[in-house]
């Protein structure tokens, strides 16, 4: 009897340690793996902006934004894509993810600050007015009874239609899809003004200063940034750093110095 107590004893014990013996821990988790590191750099553009972007006579992308976004992407130690874009739909390229930024004498307004993350601006810039040379217009009041053109989606429309009664003075407002466009309906005589950025109208006056004449009324002053998507405030950061590098160095006044004759940087 005590040796069949003592066996189920064992017994009961050997089950109560089996009971008692824990699960082993379930393994950790894995890290998530980290985001890979950015190598490139698509920047969207107008490639009809001279001279901040535009093609030359071998088809190559050249201009003054072109040389600052290598540059910035040289000190970032990333690749740089130029994908040139319809400039009217540039939000919908931006949040589409088709593009990382927007570099192409970009202004920077209250309105795309709902939907752009802009750097600190790196250039001022003015909406000036060019007319035929001998023009009877000397002054924004000459506009009234005009047809007057601006590029379509350009900071130059938002800058007329914000001077309510000079712009329904207008005989019409037409918009093209490129400057360059309009220069040349200026050169016909389709229109009879035309509204641009300072940096492109006297880029192409100079280059005919007998064909046109930029009046010393304007539609205000402008600067220009880099826009990036909201979110994006890694690489808003670093372009940032790298164009306040830029300033200080230097390196960015030369660029302008290239393109501008002097050095334009704000």
């Amino acid at each position: 009897m005590k040796k069949f107590a003592a066996v189920a004893l064992l017994t009961l014990g050997a089950v109560l340690v089996g009971c008692s013996k824990q699960e082993p821990a379930a393994p950790a988790a894995a890290p998530a793996p980290a985001p890979a590191a950015v190598t490139k750099i698509v920047v969207g553009l107008d490639d009809n902006f001279p001279p901040m972007g535009f093609r030359d006579e071998k088809n190559e992308l050249v201009g003054f934004d072109i040389d600052m976004a290598k540059e910035a992407a040289k000190r970032l130690g990333v690749e740089v894509e130029f994908k040139p874009i319809d400039w009217s739909a540039k939000e919908a390229e931006l949040s589409g993810k088709r593009v990382d930024a927007l570099w192409n004498g970009l202004t920077i307004t209250e309105e795309r600050k709902q939907n752009i993350l802009f750097t600190a601006p790196y250039m001022e810039n003015h909406q000036i007015i060019v007319v035929p040379a001998g023009s009877a217009i000397k002054a924004k009041a000459d506009l009234a009874g005009k047809v007057v053109g601006a590029q379509e989606g350009s900071s130059a429309v938002d800058a007329i239609k914000k001077e309510e009664a000079v712009f329904k003075s207008f005989k019409e407002l037409k918009t093209f899809g490129d400057n360059v466009t309009a220069l040349m309906d200026l050169t016909t005589g389709r229109l009879e003004a035309v509204v641009v950025d300072e940096v492109v109208g006297r880029y192409y006056v100079a280059k005919k200063p007998d064909q046109y004449a930029v009046l010393d009324d304007n539609f205000g002053t402008e600067e220009y940034g880099v826009g990036v998507r909201k979110d994006d405030t890694e690489l808003h950061g670093k372009l940032d750093k790298a164009l306040a590098d830029m300033k200080q160095d230097g390196s960015a006044a030369k660029i302008a110095e290239q393109w501008f004759g002097k050095n334009i940087i704000k």
